[in-house]
């Protein structure tokens, strides 16, 4: 009979200050400082007979293709198994550094900083990946307060956290956690110069001593139009570490409970590549007036959530300006990839998915578990729903896919769920 095995490590990357922080357009000024540690988290779970997965969760805004293909390459290095079996998967903090990945986005025009990924794939390649036996069980927990659909507050929301427990053969103890859960980390805004893993890290820390988990890696779910700007009380520490002990109450307690124990076997995966055309942009004259009309529905007050909307539509008008003078290929090809335990299925895409997207994928999969996660080996923008593209959203603005190519995303990530 095979045993599950298990290695899993967090590595503290944060690195030094005095680089540019990604997420936010109107952010002025280089890190001054660390709010909090971002982290590099390694979950590796497999079987002595077959290489099974790795999840590298890393604190950053989205992990372009090259710094996949390091990060992949360093991970399996360190556990001996190919890189075809990593998953490199974002948190989406908009407090990390743009030099790991580069520029994700015309948006904001940034570069690559070799001393910084290069520091962060040699921390990942020289982690100690040792494995013991382990017992792996599922739960999931509802979780209100966090974030909510950002357009309007009772919009579509996945409000679920997702929970991969992984429990010691040897003495019962809990030895990682593998969380997902469906919001923007944007508790700080663009005045905050100091490095922070926002929530998701706030998450980690709380549930480090509520639930005595030593590894707790974080996936990001289908999070495009998902934010606390409806529940956040303040931009500062403080509510950060408010929103990341909610989320990680709710697990403690669901982790206290019974779960829904899986099988010792190692977690298999599939993968696909679909090519997307790009959508046509408006004229350079359409351009101009979709950009005036934002700037005149744009008044005073950016802490209100109204003008919050304003401001971002009025940031997605400009976008989609720079992404029409930018020198963009016809077609881009999108990584999906398939992770299956037991009753559970993970869907992980390279594309900020907006809620509904992850209830359709959820109801048109076979498995009875289904957790969509994005942000995943690449990063190629928000995917939109037909009324965010209806009204003109930050996001549909920005989009690089029209309405008929994201249902063939969706369509080639279900056939995936369905091996079709």
């Amino acid at each position: 009979m095979s045993e599950l095995l298990l290695a899993a490590v967090s590595l503290d990357v944060t690195p030094p200050p005095g680089h540019r922080l990604d997420g936010y357009s109107a952010r002025e000024g280089l890190a001054t400082g660390t709010a909090d540690p971002l982290r590099a988290t390694m979950i590796w779970l497999s079987t002595a007979d077959s290489p099974g997965v790795l999840w590298l969760s890393l604190d950053a805004i989205a992990v372009g293709t090259e710094l996949t293909a390091e990060l992949s390459a360093a991970a399996g290095a360190a556990a001996g198994i190919p890189p075809e079996c990593v998953l490199v998967c974002a948190s989406h903090t908009h407090s990390a550094p743009a030099g790991w990945t580069g520029e994700i986005h015309p948006v904001i025009p940034v570069r690559r900083e070799p001393d910084l990924y290069e520091a962060l794939a040699a921390a990942i390649a020289s982690a100690p990946m040792e494995r013991l036996p382990v017992r792996a069980s599922w739960r999931s927990t509802e979780v209100i307060g966090l974030g909510t659909n950002r357009h309007r507050r009772n919009g579509p929301h996945d409000n679920t956290a997702g929970i991969l427990t992984l429990h010691s053969v040897a003495d019962g103890s809990l030895t990682a956690v593998l969380l997902d859960f469906a919001c923007h980390p944007t508790t700080y805004g663009p005045e905050n110069l100091l490095y922070s893993a926002d929530w998701p890290g706030a998450t980690r820390t709380a549930l480090s001593h509520l639930a005595s988990t030593p590894v707790v890696g974080f996936l990001q779910g289908a999070a495009g139009d998902v934010s606390p700007r409806f529940t956040r009380q303040g931009r500062g520490a403080p509510e950060v570490a408010r929103l990341g002990g909610l989320l990680a109450t709710r697990v403690a307690e669901a982790i206290a409970a019974p779960g829904l124990d899986l099988p010792s076997e190692a977690p298999t995966i599939r993968r696909t590549t679909v090519s997307l055309k790009i959508r046509d942009l408006p004229t350079p004259t359409d351009l101009e007036a979709v950009v005036a009309t934002a700037e005149a529905g744009l008044h005073a007050g950016l802490d209100d959530p109204t003008q919050r909307i304003a401001q971002t539509r009025l940031d997605g008008a400009r976008g989609q300006s720079l992404m029409a003078a930018a020198n963009l290929p016809p077609t881009l090809d999108l990584p999906i990839s398939v992770i299956m335990l037991g009753d559970v299925a993970w869907v992980h895409l390279p594309v900020e998915l907006f809620a509904s997207h992850g209830c359709f994928l959820q109801a048109d999969s076979p498995h009875p578990i289904t957790r969509v996660i994005g942000y995943t080996d690449g990063y190629y923008g928000y995917v939109v729903d037909p009324d965010a593209a209806h009204q003109g959203t930050y996001e549909a603005l920005i989009t690089y896919f029209d309405q008929p190519t994201t249902h063939h995303l969706l369509t080639s990530a279900t056939n995936l769920l369905s091996h079709e």
